[in-house]
């Protein structure tokens, strides 16, 4: 064999490893204070750059990163949800599942589901596979006492993620003995 077919099937194998490689998107699994990108099908959260020409991600701005990293401290650190919900709508990206997905959870924490469930269902409406927003909207059902559509939140978080999930494990734990921790 020449040192070019060896090359090729080389890479060829690397790449089959890659396309074969399952996909993990670890801003949604881990709850970071990074938005996750939008999905592929998402163009309005990409405005176009004037000068380039080329479609530039939200979370690819520096003024939009920081708001929301302000926000998620905001929520997570100072559990000041209600200061967390203009700060999340200023960002302007209130269609996004990240950000949508934090309102919701704000007015969740704040004891208003009506609202919340509105939230998550934009944020679900944005990126159905956001698993974030599938726990905490599972969460909100535990806590409204519907065990059933928490169930079918609980299997749309195991296709998504697997039972291994950190978010997976919440609700189920949520499901077993009635208490949330989020």
């Amino acid at each position: 064999m020449s040192n070019l077919t060896i090359r090729q099937i080389s890479l060829a194998l690397i790449l089959s490893a890659f396309v074969a490689a399952p996909t993990i998107n670890l801003a949604q699994a881990a709850g970071s204070d990074t938005p996750s990108p939008p999905p592929a099908s998402d163009t309005k959260s990409q405005p176009k750059d004037k000068k380039k020409g080329e479609r530039k991600s939200s979370i690819e701005d520096p003024a939009f990163l920081q708001g929301y990293r302000t926000a998620y401290a905001t929520i997570y650190e100072q559990n000041d949800y209600a200061a967390a919900i203009p700060q999340l709508k200023a960002l302007g990206q209130d269609d996004r599942a990240d950000v949508a997905n934090l309102i919701g959870y704000s007015y969740r924490k704040l004891g208003n589901y009506e609202l919340a469930s509105v939230w998550y269902e934009r944020a679900l409406k944005a990126d159905p596979d956001h698993v974030r927003t599938w726990q905490y909207y599972g969460l909100w059902q535990v806590e409204q006492g519907n065990r059933e559509q928490a169930k079918h939140h609980l299997a749309k978080i195991e296709a998504l993620t697997g039972r291994d999930s950190a978010e997976y494990q919440s609700l189920a734990s949520a499901l077993t003995n009635g208490r949330t921790s989020y």
